[in-house]
């Protein structure tokens, strides 16, 4: 019984999928929150699907794909940012033009080239086809998001909570603004091959998404967040192997389940302190 309950870690491609699922998971659970509280889970879905025609070009021009598809994850940042400020629409509908137009640039791109990259791996990942380099590459990637967070961390959290006075004690919040835009785009090149870009958004926003519904302060929003993108990326990796899944779409599942199982703990958390506070009035 131990033995088949070990199984996974016997196979080096399932060792380099645990490591390179947990590398991706960390930044992207520590990011997660900001997201959630500023309102941008949409923009983490734009910039996911926007990076397709920078990987195209990456791979034409013999660049690095992450180079590529971090350029255009930028791009679409700017691009709509811009739109927004010279213009009349709102902010989600010029993240929902550009996001579209640059994915369906990159598929007409894709399709145009002779390429032996499958274009089911740069959409879904292909966390068992990883090798050391994706390692190393997705690890500094983790590396400097991490840091990066440890260091401004306070400086997001007010912007996060509160951009006009984070502008009032005189934090520079252009320079956030874009910064949390480059760590959003660096996180997403992170799990491309762990995930793909279609569902790199579940992990920027469901383990934020629970821990809000968890939690009351936002440190341990953090740390709750965090957490739950790692179980659920190792779990999802472990559970992949025995039912014999695609492992990024199982990781999703787990973290869907996860958020249901918040959600009904929340309800049932609010209503035994309403029940209280009507029985014996507020604290």
């Amino acid at each position: 019984m131990i033995e088949t309950l070990l199984m996974p870690f016997q196979f080096p491609f399932m060792q380099q999928a645990f490591i390179i699922s947990v590398l991706v998971a960390l930044p992207m659970g520590l990011l997660s929150p900001y997201l959630v509280l500023k309102g941008w889970s949409l923009m983490g879905d734009a910039i996911s699907h926007a990076v397709l025609p920078g990987i195209v070009i990456a791979y034409v021009a013999g660049l690095p794909l992450a180079l590529g598809a971090f350029a255009a994850g930028l791009a679409c940042a700017i691009a709509t940012g811009f739109l927004k400020d010279n213009s009349r629409i709102k902010e989600d509908t010029a993240m929902g033009v550009v996001f579209s137009g640059m994915f369906g640039l990159g598929l007409v791109m894709f399709v145009a080239i002779e390429t032996s990259v499958h274009l089911n791996h740069i959409l879904f990942g292909d966390v068992l086809g990883t090798t050391w380099r994706d390692i190393a590459e997705t690890g500094a990637i983790a590396g400097a998001t991490v840091l990066a967070l440890i260091v401004f961390g306070r400086d997001l959290m007010l912007f996060s909570f509160d951009p006009g006075h984070a502008r009032t004690v005189g934090l520079k919040v252009r320079l956030l603004h874009y910064g949390l835009l480059t760590m959003l785009s660096l996180t997403i090149v992170g799990g491309l091959q762990a995930v793909g870009i279609i569902l790199a958004i579940a992990f920027l926003i469901a383990p934020g998404a629970i821990a809000f519904l968890m939690t009351r302060t936002f440190r341990a929003m953090v740390l709750v967040a965090a957490s739950v993108a790692v179980f659920s990326a190792a779990l999802g990796i472990y559970l992949s192997f025995f039912i014999d899944s695609a492992p990024a779409p199982t990781i999703v599942l787990v973290m869907s389940a996860l958020f249901l199982a918040a959600f009904a703990w929340s309800q049932i958390r609010d209503r035994v302190v309403q029940a209280e506070t009507a029985r014996h009035g507020p604290l």
